[in-house]
């Protein structure tokens, strides 16, 4: 998990090096060791989850994608846990809780973060979607590369 989750922070990193929002996933196969997609953060609706779920849908079945794990920097939003949901995905595991990047991000106009666990997401559904996170060992790897975007303009 560690290994992917780092994986998905460098996508994060070459996000944040072009621009954007430092976010990155990784689609990773039911062998748990094979990366079959990876996407970075584009905007503030674009988010790196949501797009990764959306062309995973359109590259694989359902019954494929269901014994996947999507591995992100970030917990995801509800947006992008529903996205997962529709999707199909079967696992996630995610690196820093979303109460966290509230925390690191505070009231910063582009990243108004909603405090709503995607367990309480996926809880709402009819999928047994399965989460690891957060993991400790990488969330200070991910929290530096947070805290050195959202507080940049803020110096």
């Amino acid at each position: 998990m560690q290994r992917h989750l780092r994986g998905a922070n460098a996508i994060a990193r070459r996000a944040l090096e072009a621009g954007h929002h430092p976010f990155g996933a990784l689609l990773v196969g039911p062998d748990h060791e094979t990366v079959l997609a990876e996407q970075g953060n584009i905007d503030s609706v674009n988010h790196a989850e949501a797009v990764l779920a959306r062309m995973a849908a359109k590259a694989w079945s359902a019954d494929e994608l269901w014994h996947c794990t999507l591995y992100t920097t970030v917990e995801p939003c509800c947006m992008c846990a529903g996205t997962q949901y529709w999707a199909h995905i079967g696992r996630l595991v995610y690196g820093m809780a979303e109460h966290r990047l509230r925390q690191l991000t505070g009231d910063h106009p582009e990243n108004p973060t909603m405090d709503l666990p995607c367990r309480e997401v996926f809880a709402r559904g009819q999928k047994d979607i399965r989460v690891w996170g957060p993991v400790a060992e990488v969330e200070a790897e991910i929290a530096a590369l947070h805290l050195a975007f959202w507080r940049r303009d803020r110096a």
